[in-house]
């Protein structure tokens, strides 16, 4: 969807992007030559394009997140899917004095790490250095200022923050809601949630509960793979508002096979102690 992106050129919106899609303008490669265009805005559109094609080739999505509406930055989804990292942490509060970030998993369409406090939760900054955009659900809120405050670094990347582009298509609320409205099913961990987390890693800490642990973690990554899943299905309904929609569509990812099991025997326990 990218290469077919006119909005991040000074003086064009929306309106105007559809209307050079209406005339057969439908593409950067498309702009050179094209008969009956103004001979300013050919000259304008010509530069941006081949000055957007170059930026393209040299993989510089931070050219296209600084010129791009927030609200289109979902269009640099397929172009720097290689490059990208779907991110979600989870804490032991809101942000109150004290509180501190207890896991984080982060998953780059192929492999999923882990990030545990005490453990090795100091390496996260050098890994995330090597990605060029982020995926989150409310991260642009939450994870990410959080992230930032935690370790002292500026996490100053392209990002494409789920939570609004789905709440641009109808779909709000928490990342639990949204996923039921689509009908993703998370199996055993359907109820557990946020507040859920923090007594999972209380009662590791408490009791060295590793079972704790590592039902902590199976959610955090569940959390995190099915953002690839949620980005191309809003991706797709995005692109399915544009006459692109059938060249466009992106396949149904699969999911990974997460390493880490939920223990419900935990579950059950921690739920009949603190939730009745």
């Amino acid at each position: 969807m990218l290469e077919q992106t006119f909005c991040h050129i000074p003086g064009i919106g929306a309106r105007t992007e559809a209307g050079l899609w209406a005339a057969g303008i439908c593409s950067w490669d498309g702009v050179a030559g094209h008969a009956g265009l103004p001979s300013r805005r050919a000259a304008l559109l010509t530069a941006h394009a081949e000055e957007s094609l170059a930026r393209l080739a040299a993989r510089d999505a931070a050219f296209f997140s600084a010129r791009l509406p927030a609200n289109q930055h979902w269009r640099l989804f397929p172009h720097f899917r290689d490059r990208l990292a779907y991110l979600d942490i989870e804490t032991t509060g809101l942000g109150a004095p004290g509180d501190h970030i207890t896991t984080i998993a982060l998953y780059d369409g192929h492999a999923i790490r882990h990030y545990v406090h005490g453990e090795n939760l100091d390496r996260f900054p050098h890994d995330i250095r090597g990605y060029d955009l982020l995926v989150t659900f409310n991260g642009k809120g939450f994870d990410v200022p959080f992230i930032e405050s935690a370790f002292g670094i500026r996490l100053a990347k392209p990002h494409i923050d789920l939570r609004h582009v789905l709440a641009s298509l109808g779909y709000r609320g928490g990342l639990k809601l949204v996923e039921r409205a689509l009908g993703f099913d998370r199996g055993e961990l359907a109820d557990v949630d946020g507040y859920f987390a923090v007594l999972l890693w209380h009662d590791y800490i408490r009791k060295q509960n590793r079972a704790a642990l590592d039902t902590l973690l199976a959610y955090n990554m569940l959390d995190t793979v099915n953002l690839e899943a949620l980005m191309v299905h809003a991706y797709n309904m995005k692109v399915a508002h544009t006459p692109f929609a059938s060249a466009l569509h992106l396949p149904t990812p699969t999911a990974p096979a997460i390493p880490f099991t939920p223990d419900m025997p935990t579950v059950a326990r921690l739920r009949r102690q603190y939730l009745g």
